[in-house]
């Protein structure tokens, strides 16, 4: 079977490219081996924020009510196999459209313009990898010990643990920390660095650490786990910290320590591909040093986010059409949802600090806003940050509906927007998306 382009792989990098190619009169031929949507839809992104949104629910319950609900984690779970289900027909649905056919199973290059699948080969002038992602685990002595799991196995969990111990403190740790906290879990978190969420700013990762901590999260910063062991029914975690050994007792373990491009079974070497680290090198339009052949989102390592791939597929097309874009594949926000939520795009501080950008900053606080006080949420921060023209180099958030206020900076820095510009721009009363009016100098 011949197609103008194969892509392999249904997540969000693949059946977004997949719908825009077709849009643009390509015939697309998209493999998956597994369920369609990716990590994202099916063990990622969106089961975790159904319970994000169950974990806020109780936590509104204590506020108006004074004490804890009795958490019916059934519910829980079964409301987030039924989100993740709707959505999975969703995506199967836009897989049916003309010009795109779907195809079950492992894909294997048979040279740089051809691939097996089920005996069966496909071949195309371009392909697009776009197979995610999957968990990396540390060589800890213990971590294959029943109860200790992947973020994919957390949550297909059946029952609520009493405890919980985190090995990891980025965004998929904080995470879980933050909605087994809310459902009554007794929640530690174990991380390697100084602080959590290494790649955010400063200001906001401690502000996220403290507010966690102040809501009953322990965290154990600069330890190194050595070990998980089982003792007395339970999941004993060793670890070293500062010249001195601990321990963390929990039911269960999961270990959040970062993920790896998924590439085991394609035989992308067949291709001419070469790894580098782990990860398919590209250049700005994806493509590979393979003409032709192009890979999209986690397995390039350049940024983990399903938008990134949605955004690095359209500029795939769109270099395969030969069509001009302004897509910035560099400038890509990203947010946590824990309690409080944060968000970021652009430089830190620390960066333009190593850059010798002059630059300057405006922190504005969530109390000096009307409705983050009227919503009981005036716990957070909002930093711009701007060079001497004026021009936005970033903009960090920490508290509710932070990702909002991010999104609307990561577009006024899409368009070159000045402070003066967007002191000239009016928002709405009350909202939280003040507060970016408000840090305009």
């Amino acid at each position: 079977m011949e197609t103008d382009i194969i892509i392999i792989g249904a997540g969000p990098g693949g059946y977004h490219t997949a719908a825009y190619a077709a849009n643009k009169g390509l015939s697309v031929t998209i493999i998956e081996k597994s369920d369609v949507g990716g990590t994202c839809l099916n063990h990622g992104c969106i089961p975790t924020k159904a319970m994000c949104h169950d974990a806020r629910l109780i936590d509104a319950a204590v506020g108006v009510c004074g004490s804890r609900p009795v958490v019916d984690f059934n519910k829980i779970t079964e409301r987030k196999r039924t989100v993740v289900e709707k959505l999975r027909k969703d995506v199967e649905s836009l897989m049916s459209q003309p010009k795109i056919t779907l195809v079950r199973g492992n894909a294997c290059f048979i040279d740089e313009h051809t691939v097996a699948v089920n005996d069966q080969t496909y071949t195309a002038n371009n392909i697009i990898i776009a197979t995610g992602s999957r968990p990396k685990m540390p060589p800890i002595e213990g971590i294959s010990l029943p109860g200790v799991m992947t973020s994919e196995e957390m949550l297909e969990i059946r029952e609520l643990p009493s405890s919980l111990c985190i090995i990891g403190a980025g965004v998929i740790g904080l995470e879980f920390a933050s909605i087994f906290n809310s459902f009554g879990c007794r929640v530690t978190v174990v991380e390697y660095m100084k602080e959590c969420l290494p790649p955010y700013d400063a200001d906001i990762s401690r502000r996220v650490r403290k507010a966690m901590e102040r809501r009953g999260v322990e965290f154990i910063m600069q330890a190194q786990v050595s070990s998980v062991r089982q003792a007395s029914g339970t999941l004993e975690v060793g670890y070293e910290s500062k010249g001195k050994t601990g321990t963390v007792m929990a039911d269960k373990v999961l270990v959040a320590t970062g993920r790896a491009a998924a590439t085991d079974g394609l035989s992308i070497e067949r291709a001419g591909i070469t790894l580098d680290k782990g990860r398919i090198p590209v250049d700005g339009n994806m493509e590979t040093c393979i003409k032709g052949v192009y890979a999209v989102g986690d397995v390039n390592g350049r940024q983990m986010l399903a938008h990134a791939a949605i955004m690095q597929g359209m500029r795939t097309v769109n270099h395969i059409t030969g069509e001009s874009d302004n897509i910035n594949t560099e400038l890509i926000p990203s947010a946590v949802f824990t309690v409080p939520e944060a968000a970021a795009v652009g430089l830190t501080e620390s960066q333009c600090r190593a850059d010798a950008i002059d630059y300057k900053v405006r922190k504005i606080p969530f109390r000096a806003n009307g409705r983050a006080v009227a919503d009981e949420s005036d716990e957070g921060i909002i930093k711009l940050i701007y060079d001497s023209d004026k021009r936005i180099l970033g903009c960090h958030a920490c508290g509710n509906h932070s990702a909002d206020i991010v999104q609307e900076a990561t577009v006024l820095m899409a368009l070159n927007c000045t402070t003066d510009k967007l002191r000239d721009i009016t928002h709405i009363h009350p909202t939280i998306a003040e507060l970016l009016h408000d840090a305009a100098d």
